[in-house]
């Protein structure tokens, strides 16, 4: 699944900061991570960066972080296309669509009005509309009891992160057993959504190397209707992403991945 606001201007929302150890809010929602140890990386991925004079860190997700936000699913219109991942979306499968977490993070989604709860695998990216956290199943939506509410307040708890290539959920002792935290990088900044190609070329043609960021349009899909995104990209971690997104010209801009 691609999908994105139906607007032919700007569709634009607000992402957050992620400290560790306290309550923050990001493009995902509400997050309540652990407090962790200062730790010395030495692998090439998780040292630190500096861009225009600030220090960055790269943005790490881990096993116990829980998110809150608002959940909605997508079904029958999407039933068979291709997901984000290159795999076939099956409506009667445990998955969901994020915005920035890794492909194949198990999540446990818990509806926060009845207290019902199901466990899913990230497959697909998503969803683009601004009070909304994660796109869930058909059948995770059932689960939950949200199909005939269309959306429900949640909460997510990050179980664990299944092998690259499976299209099953792992049981917890196996995740327990796999990476406790895995390294996000590639971030993006949506600044417009369109209908017609032209305006996205104007867009994209407009902001093309803001601040040394590059521009590029996904060719995307939304209840039948082609839209085109423009993204700034190149930004390695969340804060970098999220403090060009609040001194930039995109104050309401959302952050994804790449």
């Amino acid at each position: 699944m691609t999908r994105i606001t139906l607007a032919s201007l700007l569709v634009l929302m607000l992402a957050g900061c992620s400290t560790r150890g306290v309550p923050t809010y990001s493009d995902s929602g509400y997050r309540s991570q652990p407090s962790q140890p200062a730790k010395t990386y030495n692998h090439a991925a998780m040292r630190p960066y500096t861009v225009h004079g600030k220090r960055y860190y790269p943005t790490v997700v881990r096993t116990g972080e829980v998110f809150r936000g608002r959940a909605s699913w997508y079904g029958p219109k999407f039933h068979g296309r291709l997901t984000s991942n290159g795999e076939t979306y099956n409506m009667y499968d445990l998955t969901a669509a994020h915005k920035t977490l890794p492909m194949n993070t198990v999540v446990r989604v818990t509806n926060e009005n009845n207290g019902q709860s199901t466990v899913v695998r990230i497959n697909d990216r998503g969803p683009f509309v601004e009070s909304r956290i994660i796109d869930l199943s058909k059948k995770a939506a059932s689960n939950i009891g949200m199909i005939g509410t269309g959306t429900a307040p949640v909460r997510l708890e990050i179980l664990g992160f299944a092998d690259e290539g499976t299209t099953r959920i792992a049981d917890i002792k196996t995740l327990q057993q796999g990476p406790k935290e895995k390294v996000m990088a590639a971030f993006a900044v949506q600044i417009g959504s369109f209908r017609r190609y032209e305006g996205a070329m104007i867009t994209q043609e407009k902001y093309d190397n803001t601040q040394g960021y590059r521009t590029i349009i996904k060719d995307t899909e939304y209840n039948g209707e082609r839209l085109f995104r423009v993204w700034l990209t190149g930004f390695k971690s969340e804060a970098e992403a999220r403090d060009f997104k609040e001194s930039g010209p995109f104050a309401h801009a959302f952050i994804v991945r790449e």
